[in-house]
Parts: C-alpha cells; sequence; structure tokens
C-alpha cells in the first residue's frame, strides 16, 4: 500500500433494533444514517445479511439496498455481504443486476461463504439443499458468468446483468478467503471487527498469493473494525456498553430482542470486557474520544497498511452513531490530510 495515498471510509450496517424501537423506525434510521455518511465523505455503506437474529433487521439485503441507494446519489451501496449458501447465484445475478441498472456503477457484491445464521435456520433456508459453503467458489464463477456480456449466447442467462459493472468483493474471516480472494484477484475484505485472530495472516496470505488481472492490478483490503467515537473518552465508553451487552448475547447464545440502553461500565462489565475471549474479539475496537481514537487508528493502518476500513457499531441512541460517524469522518480527513503532506 502507498503510505501517501488516501485511505477510504465505509460503513457496514446491521440494522440493529434498539428497545422500544420498531423495524421500520430501524429502516429509517438506516436512510439518515447513509444520507449523513454521503454528506461526510464516507464511500461505501454495505448492509449485512443475518437471520433469525431478533435485533438485527438486516435479513433482505437486496431490498435494503435498493431502497438506500434510492435515497442517496454518490454513495456506493452494497452487501456486505450476501451469504451465497443461502442464494442460487442465478438469482443473486437477477437481483444485482437489476440493481446495477437501476443505479448505475453505486451498487456493490459483495459474497460470504457463511450462513449468516443458526444451523436451524440455515437448514430451512436452503430447504434440504447442502452444498452451503463448499460451492463458493464455483458459485463466484457462476455469477461473474452471468454479468459477462459473452454469456449473452448461453442457453443459461441472465439479460439484465449482461454487461453491467458489478465489482465483486470477496468476504471472509479466515485463512481460506484470502486464498480464494488472491486466487481470483478480487478485492478482499476481512471482518476483523469480530473475527481477529487470522487478520495480520489472512491479508498476508492474500498479498502474497495475489493474481491480478485486468480489473484489479494490485491486492486491495478492506479491513472491518469497531468503533465508538463521542466527545469524551467516558461518553463513549458509556456507550459502548450497549455493545458489551449485545457481546454478551452473542456468545452465551441468547441474542437479546432488542440492543439494550448505555448505562455505566459497572465492575460486571468491566469483568466481561476483560475476558479471554471477549478481549480477543474486541482487538479491533475502537473506543474514545476524536484524539483517542485518532492515535489508534493511524497506528492500524501503519501496521496493517489497509486500502480501506470499514466500521460497524451497535448504538443504543441513533443521535450518538450520527455524532460518532461524523467525528469518525473527521478523524479519517485529517489522517488523510496528513498522509497528502508525507508526499508534497
Amino acid at each position: 500500500m502507498d503510505n501517501t495515498k488516501n485511505i477510504p471510509y465505509s460503513i457496514l450496517e446491521l440494522a440493529t433494533l434498539p428497545k422500544y424501537s420498531t423495524p421500520a423506525q430501524v429502516y429509517a434510521n438506516s436512510v439518515e444514517l447513509a444520507q449523513k455518511a454521503e454528506a461526510y465523505g464516507y464511500k461505501r455503506f454495505w448492509l449485512a445479511e443475518h437471520h433469525n437474529m431478533p435485533s438485527v433487521m438486516s435479513n433482505a439485503s437486496p431490498i435494503l439496498i435498493g431502497h438506500i441507494a434510492q435515497a442517496t446519489s454518490t454513495l456506493r451501496i452494497g452487501s456486505g455481504g450476501v451469504m451465497l449458501p443461502n442464494h442460487s447465484p442465478l438469482i443473486v445475478a437477477e437481483q444485482f443486476g437489476t440493481l446495477g441498472t437501476l443505479f448505475q456503477n453505486r451498487i456493490d457484491l459483495g459474497l460470504g461463504r457463511a450462513p449468516g445464521t443458526d444451523q436451524k435456520t440455515s437448514q430451512e433456508i436452503r430447504q434440504g439443499h447442502t452444498l452451503g459453503a463448499h460451492s463458493f467458489p464455483n458459485d463466484i464463477e457462476k455469477i461473474q458468468r452471468y454479468f459477462s456480456v459473452e454469456n449473452s449466447s448461453s442457453s443459461l442467462r441472465v439479460p439484465v446483468a449482461e454487461g453491467v459493472d458489478m465489482p465483486l468483493y470477496i468476504l471472509g474471516s479466515s485463512t481460506d478467503s484470502a486464498y480464494l480472494a488472491a486466487e481470483k484477484g478480487l478485492p478482499y475484505a476481512f471482518a476483523s471487527h469480530f473475527s481477529t485472530s487470522h487478520f495480520e495472516e489472512a491479508i498476508r496470505i492474500y498479498r502474497e498469493k495475489f493474481q491480478p488481472n485486468d480489473t484489479l492490478k494490485k491486492p486491495y483490503v478492506l479491513a472491518a473494525i469497531n468503533v465508538f467515537v463521542a466527545d469524551t473518552d467516558e461518553e463513549a465508553e458509556r456507550l459502548y456498553t450497549s455493545n458489551l451487552k449485545f457481546i454478551l448475547g452473542i456468545l452465551t447464545g441468547k441474542i437479546g430482542e432488542y440492543v439494550e440502553e448505555p448505562s455505566e461500565m459497572t465492575d460486571e462489565l468491566r469483568a466481561l470486557r476483560s475476558h479471554p475471549q471477549v478481549n480477543q474479539l474486541t482487538k479491533f475496537t475502537f473506543i474514545g474520544s476524536k484524539k483517542t481514537v485518532k492515535d489508534k487508528i493511524a497506528g492500524f493502518i501503519s501496521e496493517n497498511k489497509v486500502d480501506e476500513i470499514i466500521t460497524s457499531s451497535t448504538f443504543y441512541n441513533h443521535s450518538d452513531r450520527l455524532t460518532s460517524i461524523l467525528l469518525f469522518s473527521e478523524i479519517m480527513k485529517e489522517l488523510n490530510a496528513s498522509r497528502l503532506q508525507l508526499s508534497i
């Protein structure tokens, strides 16, 4: 990575449901979040795919992508990602070919091999089909073929996708995905916001094994991180308690119906935070005032040489999240300005 180039910054949205809110309000908040992100200079706004998680409303991501793309004008909107074990490649090509036609040069297609849910729900989604993650490489090739102009002569076509500019991204949380992204010469988005132990090794493998092509000449790494920025370190820590409770639900298999209200950092929450499993899970979680987070982010970028940062965060109050993405955009603009000065 060029140490003097700008580092784009983006958002991964799960559309989480706070206590006392409604799904309709969550979606309205997601739209406003995207509009603010566009105004603050964010590059992308990706929607996750999760199922049977009561507090996560990002289930039908292609629908949300179209809804949010309609409410914005320059921001790239995409999937973070489409979990291919849950979908037919042909249907994915039809959906994203349609989106790419409606919102030209603004849609991203991130592809993942995990189901994004528990085993029982996964079986219900697949309705007895068991190929799952094993067919992931072949499914990617099918999607690429459906988007190619050459496929117009095939007996199995997706006309709405043919010739549409649809950038593909491989999402991953292990070294397996690194090898695959490198082999296919595609950008690589690593889920370092929750899978931290393989991050450094995975991006090293990806860079070493990367196969350049006409679309992408050099490896491109997007790193997902958790970010909670507020006016003071103390306020950021308080707001983070909602996310800490959310993590506890994930680890215990008892995900709550809602995102809980923030509270003071109690001894119980401090003990949870220092637990080795939680500590590892939140290794790339940046909490604090603008100054505190800026120093930590600068170190993260310098150490890992990432090409882009995509941020995730679970807040109870929508207004607090809007403040956080504004402050983070200011951090990134200042860091990018400093990098530019190095090149002069």
